[in-house]
C-alpha cells in the first residue's frame, strides 16, 4: 500500500524511462487516466491502452524517445504537490515549466489539465507535477 498514488505513477514512468523500457504499465485510477491523456495530446508519450478487465484496470503506456539520439522525449517529471503539503495556486499565480517549454498538471474544479489550458479557463487549482 502507497500513501502517494500520484509519485508512485511518476516514478514507475521515470523508472522505465531510466532502463530503456518502451512499455510501463501502472495500476490505473481515474486521476491518472486524466494524467495519461495530457500526456499524450502534450507529445510526451507515444500511446496509451487503458485495460479495466481487473478490478482496478491498468494502464499501459509507450513511451516515447528520440530516432536518432534514442533519449526519452521525457527529461523530467517532478512532483510538486505532495500529501504531506500541498501547492495551490490561482489562475493569475499559474506557474510557467521551463519559460513556457514544460507543463504543469493541475487538478482544477474543471477537471484535471495543463497549466495553459488553466490560465486560459482562469481556473486555479492544486499543481500535481511537472513534466519537461
Amino acid at each position: 500500500m502507497y500513501t502517494d498514488p500520484i509519485a508512485d505513477y511518476l516514478t514507475r514512468v521515470r523508472n522505465a524511462i531510466a532502463a530503456g523500457h518502451r512499455v510501463v504499465e501502472i495500476p490505473a485510477s481515474n486521476l491518472k487516466k486524466e494524467m495519461t491523456k495530457i500526456l499524450f495530446d502534450q507529445g510526451y508519450v507515444l500511446s496509451y491502452q487503458f485495460n479495466d478487465a481487473s478490478v482496478q484496470g491498468t494502464i499501459k503506456i509507450a513511451l516515447k524517445y528520440d530516432k536518432e539520439t534514442k533519449e526519452s522525449v521525457i527529461r523530467k517529471l517532478e512532483r510538486i504537490s505532495t500529501p504531506g503539503l500541498r501547492k495551490y495556486v490561482s489562475a493569475s499565480e499559474m506557474p510557467r515549466v521551463l519559460n513556457g517549454l514544460g507543463i504543469a498538471i493541475v487538478s482544477t474544479s474543471k477537471g484535471v489539465m495543463t497549466n495553459k489550458q488553466a490560465r486560459l479557463d482562469n481556473v486555479g487549482g492544486e499543481v500535481l507535477c511537472y513534466v519537461y
